[in-house]
This record gives C-alpha cells, sequence and structure tokens, in this order.
C-alpha cells in the first residue's frame, strides 16, 4: 500500500482523482514532458485521467506512485516506481514553475528511503536523457552512479535518444544519508 511521506516542505501521497488538472497542465509542456519517455505531447486531460485510473492503493513498493505537494502550494509533481526484475527504476517530473528550488531533491529522498525501509531490493535504477543535467544531478546528490549509456524512446519527441542509465545501491544510499540525514521528517 502506498503511504504517505511528510518532508519539511512537502507531502507526498497517492495519486488522486484531483490530480488530472495539474498533471495534464504541468505535462502540456515540452520542457517537462520532453524529458520523460513515457509521456506523449500534447499532453490531455483525458491522458492523465486515465492514467490516473490505473492508480490503485494496493501497489507493491516497485509500482508505487507519489503525488507530490508543497506546502501552501499543491500539486507540483510526480515521483514513482516501474517494476525491473526484483527491484525497480525510480522516475519523476516537476512542473516547470517549480524547478530549482531543491523540491525533487527533497522529495526523492524521501521516496528512496522509503523504498529502501520497505524491500529487500539492494539496487534501484534510474537515468536521464543525455541533455537532462538537472535530473542527472538530482541523482548523484541521492547517490546513484552512472553504470553506461543506452537509447531509449522518448514520446514526447518521437525519437530514440541518448540515456545515461545509474544504479544506487542500498549500501551507497546509506552512506551518502546517514539516518539523521536519510530520514529527516518523513513519515509513513
Amino acid at each position: 500500500m502506498t503511504p504517505t511521506l511528510v518532508t519539511d516542505r512537502l507531502i507526498l501521497r497517492p495519486p488522486q482523482q484531483g490530480d488530472a488538472e495539474p498533471i495534464a497542465r504541468f505535462l502540456n509542456d515540452i520542457e517537462v514532458s520532453g524529458n520523460l519517455a513515457r509521456v506523449p505531447f500534447p499532453y490531455h486531460l483525458s491522458d492523465a485521467r486515465a492514467w490516473l485510473r490505473t492508480q490503485r492503493p494496493d501497489l507493491s513498493p516497485q509500482e508505487a506512485n507519489f503525488s507530490i505537494e508543497l506546502a501552501d502550494v499543491g500539486y507540483v509533481g510526480h515521483i514513482g516506481y516501474q517494476p525491473a526484475g526484483d527491484t525497480a527504476v525510480i522516475g519523476y517530473w516537476l512542473g516547470k514553475p517549480h524547478w530549482g528550488r531543491g523540491i525533487m531533491t527533497e522529495a526523492a529522498r524521501a521516496a528512496v528511503n522509503w523504498y529502501f525501509a520497505s524491500t529487500g531490493a539492494e539496487v534501484l535504477y534510474s537515468g536521464v536523457f543525455h541533455f537532462n543535467a538537472a535530473s542527472l544531478a538530482i541523482q548523484h546528490r541521492l547517490g546513484f552512479t552512472e553504470t553506461g549509456r543506452s537509447t531509449l524512446l522518448c514520446l514526447a519527441r518521437n525519437a530514440e535518444l541518448e540515456h545515461i542509465d545509474t544504479i544506487l545501491t542500498r549500501e551507497r544510499f546509506l552512506e551518502t544519508w546517514p539516518p539523521a540525514l536519510r530520514l529527516g521528517n518523513a513519515a509513513s
């Protein structure tokens, strides 16, 4: 079951139907959707509603998704997992008006901490398209290391693009984020 996580500024909670309008508004921006593999552009309200219908409260941690709410603002983005063997791939996005404020690093730290605490997984995968330096910096701050390059279809750009593949081990995450920093105010 997907819990609600609380950090200093954020609430990470299960997605709900009321998120459809801000999801559609933020993802209908090529500067956001063009950084993601599985999101089309243009992105419509019907796309958001269809995706939200796939979300259930009983999903495993490898399929969990969190809506990100910023205090006094509301919905600002998303972070979630998709299965990859016995572990998962973490992906995330933030509405452009909220870029550059440390929001995603804070959200990702809480979500990764929850993932490793909730599973026996020893690794977590991610990656970025080669031009997404900001997202790669977030991953480096969390302790992800680059494992190579591949190509991945970007639906929004309708093209196969160079992708930087990354991995985070449980051990590296624990070394990078000692308990006092790792847990912060996150609660489930």
